[in-house]
């Protein structure tokens, strides 16, 4: 029986995009590392986050800052798809 520590960072797929995200701009410590590992293992979905935030951030690192704008409403209806999508699990 896997113990309730386990499962949780097993099942926490917020946590893992998180940590994906913090490791691409910065640094994680050791344990948040094996956190992250330890879901990567069992979650394929997180995976995928993972490949296609690394390709993302390939494809916008040329462009410059200023260019990079997104309407206030455009933000809006995205955070609300995400949060949506992320609160499925």
């Amino acid at each position: 029986m896997m113990t309730g520590t386990l499962k949780k960072i097993m099942y926490n797929c917020r946590q893992a995009t998180f940590l994906i995200e913090k490791k691409m701009f910065g640094k994680i410590s050791a344990a948040e590392n094996l956190q992250l590992q330890i879901h990567l293992a069992g979650c394929s979905v997180c995976k995928t986050y993972q490949h296609q935030s690394m390709l993302v951030n390939r494809l916008i690192a040329g462009f410059e800052a200023n260019n990079l704008k997104l309407d206030d409403q455009f933000k809006i209806s995205l955070k609300e798809r995400i949060e949506s999508e992320m609160n499925k699990n």
